[in-house]
């Protein structure tokens, strides 16, 4: 029996072997974390937003310290004199990869920072969407026809960013004639119109998506042509701002 595992006295052999148990490790540790920090950064009281640079930045340092380990326990190699005597070399490179750092910089300035953070409605020059994750090279934004927009960080970083309002935001702008049909001037009951265009909109709101906020009924201005104003509600389904839109439209169009 010795001829067989007299292989495992050579040394190379052993440190092969404890090399693939540490390499084992780290990946074991770097899912925990993973799983660990996915979980966190979804709590609702979390300060931090939940992309997913964040997660790949965890899991990078992880398997560099676990690489550096492998190298220095069973190898015998110094990762720090092995980071140094690269130092030169790595100028060269980061020279070569200028796009690759600026936007990683710029990711970790938006996420950090707090500017950008999945859900977030935004408008970068031309593009405009709901932002869906923020990696280590781009956002990633789906717009309103559902289209994703992939926006390198160092754009998002150096062009002026505007925050919309919130995607399932739905505003009907409404006129309601002065006079009703039945001759009563709406002026003189203007909480009972509110009241009875509020129910149409929440009416017609959640037979599309389920209603989260609202609706709010502002009046805007009386004129010539009638009542001015606009109905203001969230729906639970982004997707279905604009079907929401056309059911209340629809279901206040007898009135107005």
């Amino acid at each position: 029996m010795e001829g067989p595992f007299s292989i495992f006295k050579i040394p190379l052999v052993q440190s092969s072997l404890w090399a693939l148990a540490l390499a084992l490790a780290t990946a074991i540790a770097a899912r925990v974390a993973t799983r660990i920090l996915k979980r966190y950064l979804n709590q609702e009281s979390n300060p931090l937003p939940s992309s997913s640079i964040i997660i790949n930045i965890a899991r990078g340092v992880i398997w560099a310290t676990g690489i550096s380990v492998i190298l220095d326990a069973c190898f015998g190699v110094n990762a720090n004199a092995l980071v140094a005597a690269l130092g030169v070399g790595g100028i060269a490179v980061s020279l070569g990869f200028q796009d690759t750092l600026s936007n990683l910089i710029g990711g970790l300035q938006v996420t950090f920072m707090g500017i950008v953070k999945p859900g977030d409605n935004i408008e970068v020059g031309a593009e405009a969407g709901v932002v869906q994750d923020v990696t280590w090279r781009h956002t990633t934004i789906r717009d309103a026809m559902g289209q994703t927009v992939i926006i390198p960080n160092s754009i998002i970083s150096k062009t002026a960013l505007v925050h919309l309002l919130p995607a399932n935001r739905v505003v009907v702008p409404f006129a309601v004639p002065r006079v009703g049909e039945d001759g009563c001037a709406h002026t003189q009951h203007m909480d009972d119109l509110a009241k009875q265009l509020a129910a149409l909109a929440l009416e017609a709101g959640e037979g599309v998506s389920p209603v989260i906020d609202g609706p709010r009924v502002l009046f805007s201005e009386i004129s010539e042509l009638g009542i001015r104003g606009k109905i203001i509600l969230q729906v639970e389904d982004t997707s279905k701002t604009s079907a929401a839109a056309d059911a209340i439209v629809r279901a206040i169009a007898a009135l107005v």
